[in-house]
């Protein structure tokens, strides 16, 4: 195995995420069952020991594409050479925590790491942003990089996206291979759109095989807040899926998919304002996100698509006005 080992950053490595995503990078899922990987895991000082713990785990596995991890609270460090990074670690939002309080934290950690970027990665770095509210977190760090091509930053919808395969697969009764052409569009939020119009079962369009009632009411509801769900039953966010969610974004971005959903930076397609970090029908092709073109927007969708659209602006000039961008 004579090719260079590719570097990996993980952010909050110490966390929940963080520990569900980074035996699989070390087994070679992120990239590809031949590419050797290097893990980098960046935390915050008081969190070192607990990420020192997860490496001496990672070691007993003796993966063998593993050749080798490093541990600090340095993000210049970090960043480093990097070929992928995965922003994980965010400032969750607390019980009366107001929306300009969190994303001034968030400003806090994802400007600074963006300059990191900027200043130490990889010529062909990829950042996936997962720590939310991952789209403007994901804006902020690419605005304090701009020596970075604006592409290369993105925010994870995949686990959307996911989320809706699996609710309109159980609806239908058909294994979740069955559904082609899902998307999510606009932000990672509650307004976020699962869209059923161009989603197609059996080579037939998906929202012609469920009742209105249902899409609207159900569907929709359900994937969008899942998350909050999922903290009521468990009591804690997602980890696992966000992880494998984490895991397929990045695979299909450097491997190449025809069909999946992505928030990347908007070129004014849709509707979308340029430069806004939406999520977006995409193709990977040649190792870069394309947004799927010709789709026909029908009213009900325009609406939501919209909503979430308008979202995105309102956060975007939140962080505008907090000097974050």
């Amino acid at each position: 195995m004579a090719q260079t080992p590719v570097k990996v950053t993980v952010t909050g490595a110490a966390g929940q995420i963080g520990y569900a995503l980074l035996f699989r990078i070390a087994s070679g899922q992120l990239l590809g069952a031949d590419v050797p990987v290097k893990l980098s895991l960046l935390e915050i000082p008081q969190a070192v020991k607990a990420a020192e713990g997860t490496a001496m785990e990672l070691d007993d596995c003796a993966f063998p594409l593993l050749s080798g991890i490093e541990i600090t609270d340095d993000a210049d460090k970090a960043f480093d050479g990097a070929n992928v990074a995965l922003l994980v670690g965010a400032m969750p939002r607390k019980a009366g925590m107001e929306r300009g309080d969190l994303l001034q934290a968030n400003g806090g950690i994802f400007g600074p790491q963006g300059k990191a970027i900027n200043d130490n990665a990889a010529g062909d770095i990829r950042v996936l942003v997962v720590g939310n509210p991952a789209n403007t977190n994901a804006l902020i760090a690419q605005q304090h990089a701009p020596d970075v091509p604006a592409e290369r930053f993105t925010a994870m919808t995949r686990l959307d996206h996911n989320r809706a395969l699996s609710q309109l697969a159980a609806k239908l009764q058909v294994p979740v291979t069955e559904v082609k052409k899902m998307t999510i569009w606009g932000n990672h939020s509650a307004t976020q759109y699962p869209d059923l119009f161009h989603a197609e079962v059996g080579g037939k369009v998906a929202a012609e095989q469920v009742d209105e009632t249902w899409l609207r009411d159900t569907f929709i509801p359900t994937v969008a807040k899942r998350g909050a769900a999922i903290i009521e039953a468990r009591g804690a966010s997602s980890a696992a899926s966000a992880a494998n969610a984490a895991i397929d974004h990045v695979f299909d971005w450097v491997n190449g998919t025809e069909w999946t959903s992505a928030a990347i930076p908007s070129d004014g397609s849709y509707g979308v304002p340029e430069g806004l970090i939406s999520s977006f029908p995409v193709a990977s092709r040649n190792g870069k996100w394309e947004i799927i073109q010709g789709l026909e927007i029908d009213a009900f969708s325009r609406e939501r698509i919209d909503a979430s659209v308008r979202e995105l602006e309102e956060e975007r000039a939140a962080v505008r006005e907090l000097g974050l961008i």
